[in-house]
């Protein structure tokens, strides 16, 4: 198991936890698969974020080319998993921009352990499993993290 891509949630986290977790599974960076890095939750906006990684030790790439469009999150918001991956699949993936994205994701998780964020605790309601499920297609062995 020499490449390994970890996912996270930080739906229900604090800031503690969800660093101590990282830090646990030897996370070398975060790559925020988020459309917008903001959050109304404290710590987890983009420059807030990165500053806390930073101090823990682990870097922060916002991969905003890999974020779910809007009327993919108002599917998950509204619990519609199948219409989420859909969307995220026609609009995203199935894209040149959205293989371009993809390719640079692989090869950031190529040089050292590397963990996808977005908010959904459970990774089977997010779009980071279809993520996770592509690059495990390409050798990748896929780990949740829970904080």
């Amino acid at each position: 198991m020499d490449k390994v891509l970890f996912t996270i949630g930080y739906e229900g986290a604090d800031t503690e936890r969800f660093a101590a977790a990282l830090r646990d599974a030897g996370v070398a960076t975060l790559a925020d698969v988020r459309a917008v890095a903001a959050s109304r939750k404290r710590g987890f906006s983009k420059s807030a974020l990165a500053a806390g990684l930073s101090e823990a030790g682990i870097g922060y790439r916002h991969l905003r080319g890999l974020g779910t469009p809007k009327a993919g999150r108002e599917a998950a918001r509204a619990d519609d998993a199948a219409l989420m991956r859909r969307i995220y699949c026609e609009e995203v993936l199935e894209t040149g921009a959205g293989q371009t994205a993809l390719d640079e994701l692989a090869a950031l998780a190529g040089v050292g352990p590397t963990c996808l964020l977005c908010f959904e605790r459970d990774p089977e309601r997010c779009h980071r499993r279809i993520l996770s499920d592509r690059l495990a297609g390409r050798g990748f062995a896929v780990v949740d993290l829970f904080a």
